[in-house]
């Protein structure tokens, strides 16, 4: 029997929309060396881990009369040759131009008719480097099942592991009459699981309805002249275009804040988002009106014997924090955010850092596709921004001999809201993936420069100050997102 969507993944795919595409991608960056890394070497690399993740080589079916969800099926017609694509830049191409280049290829939905993931290798950048952009539908990687391609093609040596390729076949596709009698033999000996696909599929004709309408009253508007309504610069109705700002900063910047001030580098990590979106914010139109307060999902990590475990060991859960972008002073807004997360300490569930860096393989590139997933699962939550931050291994990783530079992730939009942050901790650096719709926030640029200014000044915070003295060693407690780094 072929494995079926699960009630939330319907609901992702109902959710999905040409101004919402439901996939996250990464932009990871190259330095080739005497490595050869090109399009060549990624084919052969993919082929040889692909086995590892055969949902990669599956395909979306559809059961007749939708008696039940869809369910996954080997592509017979599966190309490499087509997921795996090669672009370049004009010689010598700036990180402006790699980001353009990106942006337009992550504002395309995936073809649902095929697997729904894309690599993109691009070549041209300056000193010799090649960026590797992948793109991988919500469904496909639920942390259970699939973990992230990307997660499997890096090495901690420079010299590659083979693995040794499949000998893979595809299996004969069911016919409808198959499918169709699968669905009701499941119906009889699962009643529940028929009643929650009757209340899935109701569901997602309501959205599909609601989103029709909302289309339709959109083109009414427009006939009568009548501007669409927005709503700040955290809502309002998404075009079908992105754009992408990146961030790299130190590690140890934020280590030095929290020697000084407490809490965790994720609550230094929020409190310059924070701070950030503050000064972004005022430059706008001068005041906080509306945002003094931005309430935010930033996904945790836990261990929760009621929640469905990740093939990594451990669980996802969403937790709301309110950013203070109200509050002028930065070492306030990083208490208050570190208090935030109090109630989470005596738990006891908690995930360290360190623990979800000492992941075998590059795994913020799986939990940032959870966390995306979890955002848009969420949304009728009613939080504002949505913010994944996850830790990676501080030393150097490899792809085909090419030593990986930069890791930005590059979350998805969600229906009304413009904006995403992504943060992945890697080598010594902190890198920021942030996501806007194009249309709505044309300066979102700024955004960036904001990020740069709101850490610096943390650090003016801390130039002479001592280090808190250490409180002793304690049992790890509370619930952490992906980024409490504790090292």
């Amino acid at each position: 029997m072929s494995e079926r969507l699960s009630p939330r993944d319907v609901a992702l795919l109902a959710e999905e929309t040409p101004s919402a595409p439901a996939h996250n991608a990464t932009v990871e960056i190259f330095e080739c060396g005497d490595s050869g890394f090109d399009h060549d070497r990624l084919m052969c690399l993919i082929r040889d881990r692909i086995s590892f993740v055969p949902r990669y080589r599956q395909r979306l079916q559809q059961v007749p009369g939708r008696l039940a969800n869809p369910v996954w099926l080997d592509d017979e017609h599966f190309d490499l040759g087509y997921h795996v694509r090669r672009s370049a830049l004009p010689r010598p191409g700036s990180q402006e131009q790699l980001l353009e280049l990106v942006a337009r290829i992550v504002s395309r939905p995936l073809d649902r008719s095929r697997p729904l993931w894309e690599m993109y290798l691009v070549e041209g950048l300056s000193g010799g480097r090649v960026a590797l952009l992948s793109k991988t539908h919500q469904v496909l990687v639920d942390g259970v099942q699939t973990v992230d391609l990307g997660q499997l093609l890096l090495d901690v040596q420079a010299e590659p592991k083979i693995l040794g390729s499949d000998d893979w076949a595809p299996a004969r596709r069911p016919s409808s009459a198959v499918l169709a009698l699968d669905a009701a033999r499941e119906s009889l000996a699962h009643p529940r699981t028929a009643l929650e696909t009757a209340r899935g599929t109701g569901g997602a004709l309501l959205r599909t309805a609601e989103t029709t309408a909302g289309a339709a009253g959109r083109v009414l508007n427009g006939l009568a002249g009548r501007r669409p309504e927005r709503a700040g610069a955290l809502g309002g109705l998404l075009s079908q275009q992105r754009r992408l700002v990146t961030v790299e900063t130190d590690l140890e910047d934020y280590r030095r804040i929290r020697a000084v001030h407490g809490g965790t580098v994720n609550d230094v990590i929020l409190a310059t988002i924070a701070g950030g979106l503050r000064a972004w914010l005022m430059s706008r139109d001068g005041s906080l009106r509306g945002f003094r307060r931005i309430r935010t999902l930033v996904p945790v990590s836990v261990i929760d014997t009621e929640l469905e475990a990740t093939s990594l060991g451990s669980q996802i859960a969403p937790h709301f924090v309110d950013l203070p972008t109200g509050e002028p002073s930065p070492v306030v807004r990083l208490h208050q955010i570190s208090y935030s997360f109090q109630a989470h300490k005596e738990t006891g569930r908690g995930v360290a850092a360190n623990r979800l860096a000492g992941i075998a393989g590059f795994a913020p590139t799986t939990f940032h596709a959870i966390g995306s997933r979890l955002a848009a699962l969420e949304q009728r939550r009613g939080y504002q921004l949505s913010v994944v931050n996850v830790p990676g291994p501080q030393s150097p990783l490899y792809a085909a001999g090419a030593r990986m530079a930069a890791s930005y992730p590059v979350h998805p939009l969600v229906s009304g809201h413009p904006l995403a942050v992504g943060v992945t901790s890697y080598d010594g650096k902190v890198f920021y993936g942030v996501t806007a719709d194009r249309d709505q926030l044309p300066d979102v640029d700024l955004l960036g420069t904001c990020l740069t200014e709101a850490l610096d000044e943390l650090l003016d915070t801390v130039t002479g100050a001592r280090p808190r003295a250490p409180r002793g060693r304690r049992k790890p407690s509370g619930a952490r997102p992906a980024g409490r780094d504790r090292s």
